[in-house]
C-alpha cells in the first residue's frame, strides 16, 4: 500500500510524504501499474517545481519513499501540489486497495 501525507500551511500544500510500495508483491502486476503512475507523478510534481519553476526543496528520496517540501513556495508551486493532490486522489479512489491518502478531504497540516 502507498501511503501519501500532504503537508499544507495557510496558503495551500507546500509538501508530501509519499512512502511504500502499490504492490501486494513481486507478481502483482497492477500493483506495479499504480506504483509507477504514483511514482511518476510525484517526480514530474518534485522536479517541475525545483527545475522549471525554481524553487528550493528539500527532499529524500529512498526505496519506497519520498519526502519533499517546498522552502517558501511561490504560487504557481501551490497550484502544481493541488494539481498532484488532485491526480492522486482520482488514482486513491480507482486503486483504493493500492493507495491511501491522508487527511481526508482536507489538506494536513503541519
Amino acid at each position: 500500500m502507498t501511503s501519501v501525507k500532504f503537508l499544507a500551511d495557510a496558503k495551500g500544500i507546500y509538501g508530501f510524504c509519499v512512502s511504500g510500495h502499490s504492490s501486494v508483491d513481486c507478481d502483482d502486476e497492477l500493483g506495479k501499474i499504480v506504483c509507477s503512475a504514483v511514482s511518476s507523478a510525484v517526480y514530474l510534481t518534485a522536479n517541475t517545481v525545483t527545475e522549471i519553476i525554481g524553487d528550493k526543496a528539500d527532499a529524500l528520496v529512498e526505496d519506497g519513499l519520498m519526502d519533499f517540501k517546498v522552502i517558501n513556495p511561490s504560487s504557481e508551486t501551490y497550484k502544481i501540489m493541488d494539481g498532484l493532490k488532485l491526480h492522486l486522489t482520482e488514482l486513491s479512489k480507482e486503486y483504493s486497495n493500492n493507495i491511501k491518502i491522508y487527511g481526508g478531504a482536507k489538506y494536513v497540516k503541519d
